[in-house]
């Protein structure tokens, strides 16, 4: 249940609807209140404050009228402007940044300004009524529908101002980068992996995992699409209540094709259709990958932006060097952190659960891979990725991220030799691939 939640919470998010909506609702909410509370208010703010709006029914009327028709007319040059936005971030910088741009809360809430003010004062203008009726002028909701029509002035003028700075590539990929350190702090903390604080989650005796793999029963998906969310909590639950071993066969940003393993369960015989009903809703399929566990979504979409900008249409290597800077920073920040371990203990230290994960190696081939791939012809890209593996170097301690930072750095220097003409470029290279040599090869001080 908690995976369609967060699945919805994150479509939500993800919306142009939902806020302005919400902001919609507030302001008919207030139209009332506001109607309601008029006389005892009003003549309040016009003895102590002078405020109040003192026209007659004429007067609000056109007032409230001009300020409706201006509203709607406004909310669709913001809307024509964000889609011309989101037209370029999808041609320029790549599709899968959509979501980047449909998520950012301001934008939500220009929408909303606009379409809560035009309603507020629809709402209000109704309740105007002339000389030939009763005669009642809702002076104080006319002079809050004013005060809304000045306040909305103020969010265009920076609405433009934040259209302007939004496009530009260094605020899309600093976005990008900062979506992805969260990711980081969200998905590694430091007890990730264990039943328990106290307990540690150590692998199982030698020879369980292939008699696992013998008798345990596989669970096919009863859907397809990209993996969005795993409810490992409640897989955790469902192990302890059947008394069984669950492993997942796929983790977050996978694709699931139906029918096909998602789970194995352990022992067989005490697998029911409920049971396995019950694997199914703990996770989470949509069409497209989410960062919400899948860290090396954006990974990729930086990856992505980088690569776009070595293509020759485009041939912008700064761009791809402040992807590649950005991809350094939270390397480092995922080298510090300690890798979630795969088995999950309960609370006896009974092994539960055994989950595929995410590993630094992993993430460091996401970050590098295509960009040293497309960017072997360009010695400032070439020379960056070196510099960024050497502050990576700084920060890593295990052996094997050691391994795959130099593994990195070999391939990227082979390509260089073969991808760069000029013989000073290459020696350049060089130099820095034997200073990132010396700084992996040489023992780590654990003691830093």
């Amino acid at each position: 249940m908690r995976v369609k939640v967060f699945k919805t919470w994150d479509r939500v998010r993800s919306s142009f609807w939902f806020l302005p909506a919400v902001m919609a609702g507030g302001a008919m909410v207030l139209a009332f209140v506001t109607v309601a509370l008029d006389k005892p208010a009003r003549d309040w703010l016009t003895l102590n404050w002078g405020l109040s709006f003192t026209g007659g029914a004429e007067g609000a009327s056109s007032l409230l009228g001009t300020i409706a028709g201006s509203m709607i007319t406004i909310a669709g040059v913001v809307f024509s402007m964000t889609l011309v936005a989101l037209s370029l971030a999808s041609s320029q910088f790549g599709p899968r940044l959509l979501r980047s741009f449909m998520r950012d809360t301001t934008t939500q809430m220009v929408l909303g300004t606009f379409v809560a003010t035009f309603l507020y004062c629809l709402l209000v203008l109704r309740t105007i009524r002339h000389p030939e009726e009763v005669v009642f002028v809702p002076h104080l909701s006319v002079s809050l529908g004013v005060v809304l029509a000045v306040m909305s002035v103020g969010v265009l003028i920076y609405f433009i101002h934040h259209v302007s700075v939004s496009i530009q590539a260094n605020e899309i990929v600093a976005r990008v980068g900062k979506e992805l350190i969260e990711g980081i702090e969200r998905l590694f903390p430091e007890n990730i992996g264990r039943g328990a604080p106290e307990i540690p989650a150590e692998p199982p005796a030698a020879g369980f995992l292939d008699t696992f793999d013998q008798e345990a029963r596989l669970i096919g998906a009863t859907g397809y699409g990209y993996l969005q969310f795993v409810d490992g909590d409640a897989l955790m639950a469902l192990a302890m209540q059947e008394d069984v071993i669950i492993r997942l066969e796929r983790r977050p940003g996978h694709y699931v094709i139906a029918s096909r393993p998602l789970a194995q369960v352990w022992p067989e015989e005490r697998v029911t259709d409920q049971l396995v009903q019950q694997i199914n809703f703990a996770f989470a399929l949509g069409n497209q990958r989410t960062p919400g566990q899948d860290i090396e979504f954006a990974v990729n979409q930086l990856a992505e932006i980088a690569i776009r900008a070595l293509s020759t249409g485009v041939n912008d290597p700064f761009t791809a060097m402040t992807c590649v800077d950005h991809l350094g920073s939270a390397l480092c920040r995922l080298a510090q952190r300690n890798m979630p371990s795969p088995y999950r203990h309960d609370s006896q230290d009974q092994l539960r659960l055994i989950t595929p994960v995410f590993t630094f190696p992993d993430v460091t081939d996401a970050a590098f891979n295509q960009i040293r791939q497309y960017g072997r012809a360009s010695a400032a890209v070439t020379i960056r990725l070196l510099e960024t593996i050497a502050d990576v170097a700084a920060s890593v301690h295990q052996p094997e991220d050691r391994a795959a930072l130099l593994r990195h750095a070999r391939m990227i220097a082979r390509g260089a030799r073969h991808g760069l003409p000029e013989d000073e470029d290459r020696q350049e290279v060089e130099e820095r691939f034997q200073s990132v040599n010396q700084l992996l090869s040489r023992a780590p001080d654990y003691n830093l």
